[in-house]
């Protein structure tokens, strides 16, 4: 089964069909390599590199740029089996961050490196890019980056700073720089991309990717690459009867600050799966004594928990289906998720949006569903 999220932010009407398509894509390509025997970690990075390489998402190519007009991009990925991590933070000339963050994962797991070194889980900056290059992964020329759109949201946020830096007083200053803030909304103003997945072996991974906040200060790394913050995932285990995958998108300092991605899966271990992402997410993120003096906390999360039950077929006999329950939530205007199981024809999409009249950044909206795989019915 497969989870996708192009990102929390504001999703314009008049493209709302090309977010869907692009989480579509996503999930047709997490399931094509889940329907080969691909383990989870595969599938995960198959689903991101597609999400990566739209024009219409903030990760890999047509990332936000930095207050230098440069792209630095963040990606994570996690494997519930394992439970090793690999990330980046600050990487420029990759197309496709995920692939790097998934080399750091899988040499991980190889073992020390001579000498008995350590090796590493998480690189940035110029380090990360070379140590890519190193390992097979090919350069990308930053100005192929960079997208029409992405060049045109980075000359309009440039010429809004500059107005607000020739303002007198801060007072005023600042109220002029929400004011860009909410306008830019209008634009189609999206954060981190994620995908969640569960194997036909009942494990579990989560990846995500991330070009950051537009006009961000250079070197500035976000949720997307920080451990328990942009992903989680961990399969069942004596002390958890669930395995769990959970994949956060929105202001990558709010998510930091409250390390959302781990704190949900924790709370997927209880008896009520909605109940408890509804708690976390009120008592966890919007009202996190963290965040306290945040007056609009935006975040998005996906997450998915799973586990064996036994199901009689026709022949009395118990086998064992997977029942996977996955839920999304977000505090932002807009979320485009995308759904699959390997037994489905085509994936789900969906926009959800915050009730009429809720405030972003101080509401939220939950939604979710059940999948039961391998019994009869299927």
């Amino acid at each position: 089964f497969f989870f996708s999220s192009s990102g929390a932010g504001y999703h314009s009407e008049s493209k709302a069909k090309e977010y869907k398509h692009v989480c579509k894509r996503a999930c047709q390509k997490a399931v094509e390599k889940l329907k080969a025997g691909a383990p989870a970690v595969e599938a995960v990075t198959a689903a991101l590199v597609e999400l990566e390489d739209s024009p219409f998402t903030n990760a890999g190519m047509g990332s936000n740029l930095n207050l230098s007009g440069e792209i630095e991009c963040d990606a994570s990925i996690m494997d519930g089996k394992s439970l090793h991590f690999g990330a980046v933070g600050a990487l420029s000339g990759i197309k496709n961050p995920v692939l790097v963050a998934n080399r750091l994962l899988s040499e991980a797991q190889k073992g020390k490196l001579s000498a008995g070194r350590i090796p590493p889980c998480f690189l940035v900056g110029r380090g990360a890019y070379h140590w890519a290059l190193d390992h097979g992964i090919p350069p990308c020329l930053p100005e192929k980056m960079a997208t029409k759109f992405s060049l045109s949201a980075y000359k309009r946020n440039k010429r809004k700073m500059e107005l607000a830096e020739k303002v007198e007083t801060e007072f005023i200053q600042t109220k002029k720089r929400r004011q860009s803030s909410e306008n830019e909304n209008d634009s189609g103003s999206l954060d981190t991309v994620g995908v969640i997945v569960v194997d036909h072996e009942g494990n579990v991974a989560a990846a995500v990717s991330s070009g950051g906040l537009a006009m961000k200060h250079p070197g500035r790394v976000g949720q997307a690459a920080h451990y328990g913050c942009g992903c989680w995932a961990e399969n069942m285990g004596n002390l958890n009867p669930y395995s769990t995958a959970v994949s956060t998108s929105g202001c990558g300092e709010h998510l930091i600050r409250t390390m959302l991605a781990r704190e949900c899966s924790t709370a997927m271990q209880s008896e009520d799966a909605h109940l408890a992402l509804l708690e976390t997410m009120q008592n966890k993120f919007i009202g996190s004594p963290f965040l306290a003096s945040e007056d609009c906390v935006l975040g998005g999360v996906i997450v998915l928990r799973c586990c064996r039950c036994a199901v009689q077929s026709d022949s009395s006999q118990d086998i064992q289906a997977l029942l996977v329950e996955f839920l999304w939530s977000h505090t932002t205007e807009s979320m485009c998720v995308g759904y699959m199981s390997a037994q489905d024809g085509k994936a789900k999409t969906h926009i959800s949006r915050l009730p009429p009249g809720a405030v972003a950044g101080q509401s939220l909206a939950i939604e979710g569903g059940v999948c039961r795989l391998g019994s009869p019915s299927d």
